[in-house]
């Protein structure tokens, strides 16, 4: 790869280097962006790299970035990123859908014996032996111009990004595991991930099942209306409503602008400008039939039965992981583990690649026919 790090803010410099990389592969993706402000992440640096070039393109000096939007949005080129969620947020906000045709480091890392939710410059360090700085972990990316050290630091996330995985990609394919990954590239790329149902927000409230009646319809109702008008005026949620308060307000019920003037941490700007909404939503929910939580969510605690015996499965899952070089929480979930302790045999452990390389051992050692033993200071399956 070149040692010139291209920085492109002119519409000729990025259709230039878009024509250039759209007969590429694979490409290596990044983004620098700002959320504090905003609803929805403000993306001010987009680093894009190939096996032998790296540019910093610059959103906020182009009018249009869709000459490399296109690019990427091309199913025929692979997009590789590291730990994708908020990047593709972003392309989610930009097009209204993500990318397809993806590989995650993060996600392939643990299929080739890293840590689970490994960090990139630790995967960095373990792959190339390379240990990176994080001295502009946390910069300013809407300052202009951008310092030149802080445009290296923002190449580097996509350099070794482009240089990793080539190897991992060939160790997935001489291993026959890089088809195992193909569920996990489809899962990323759903809209449900990036843009929650406005009627469904309430779920992730902390405190929320403990409200009945109408003060969760009350809570429910004041929730969609907090993600709406956040997403209109592009604001942060919090800024709007803090979580917080608007429990005490779905506990105290205020009828009134008066009566909102009570509620601890409600500010008065806020009622200002927002008081008639708020008191609207009060009076149309308090006397409504909520949505009643989706109790099956709710994780119930394990018997001393049950949790003895995941510690069984757990050790025939790491006897196996051990033999595959497969971090053992990748190949045998917790989750998943507590289900089929529960007598749910349709859970991933038991399916797909999962199922095939660690599903029969399991089975015997759930019906009895196998059981464990300790052999010259070792566990093995008998």
């Amino acid at each position: 790869m070149s040692n010139k790090i291209l920085f492109i803010k002119t519409p000729d410099a990025l259709a230039q280097f878009a024509e250039e990389v759209a007969t590429e592969e694979w490409l290596a993706l990044d983004t620098e962006f700002l959320r504090e402000r905003t609803y929805r992440p403000e993306l001010c640096l987009l680093q894009v790299a190939t096996a032998d070039r790296v540019a910093c393109i610059d959103p906020l000096e182009l009018d249009s970035i869709d000459p490399i939007l296109d690019v990427i949005y091309d199913p025929g080129i692979i997009k590789i990123l590291h730990a994708a969620s908020q990047d593709l947020e972003i392309f989610y906000w930009l097009r209204g859908e993500v990318p397809v045709n993806l590989f995650d480091t993060q996600i392939a890392a643990p299929l080739l014996g890293h840590a689970e939710q490994i960090g990139y410059g630790n995967l960095v360090n373990e792959v190339l032996s390379i240990s990176l700085a994080k001295t502009h972990s946390r910069a300013d990316w809407t300052r202009r111009p951008l310092p030149e050290q802080q445009l290296e630091y923002a190449a580097d996330d996509v350099i070794y990004l482009a240089r990793m995985y080539p190897i991992m990609r060939d160790k997935l394919t001489e291993l026959n595991r890089l088809h195992w990954l193909d569920s996990e590239w489809q899962n990323l790329t759903r809209a449900d991930l990036y843009e929650k149902p406005a009627d469904e927000v309430w779920r992730r409230l902390r405190g929320i099942d403990k409200l009945k009646g109408g003060r969760l319809a009350v809570a429910q109702q004041l929730a969609k209306w907090r993600e709406l008008t956040a997403r209109d005026r592009n604001l942060p949620r919090n800024w709007l409503l803090k979580d917080e308060v608007m429990m005490d307000l779905a506990k105290q019920m205020p009828t009134s602008i008066d009566e909102l003037k009570h509620i601890r941490g409600l500010n008065d700007g806020t009622i200002r400008s927002h008081g008639k909404a708020l008191t609207t939503c009060i009076n149309k929910a308090k006397d409504t039939t909520p949505v009643e939580p989706d109790q099956s969510k709710r994780k119930e605690k394990l018997t001393a039965d049950q949790d003895a015996a995941l510690d069984l499965l757990t050790a025939v899952a790491k006897i196996h992981s051990r033999k595959l070089e497969i971090n053992p929480s990748i190949l045998a979930p917790r989750k998943s583990m507590e289900d089929l302790i529960k007598g749910k045999t349709d859970t991933a452990v038991m399916q797909g690649w999962r199922g095939q390389l660690i599903g029969p051992a399991l089975a015997s050692v759930l019906s009895g026919d196998a059981g464990l033993k300790i052999e010259n200071g070792s566990v093995i399956i008998n």
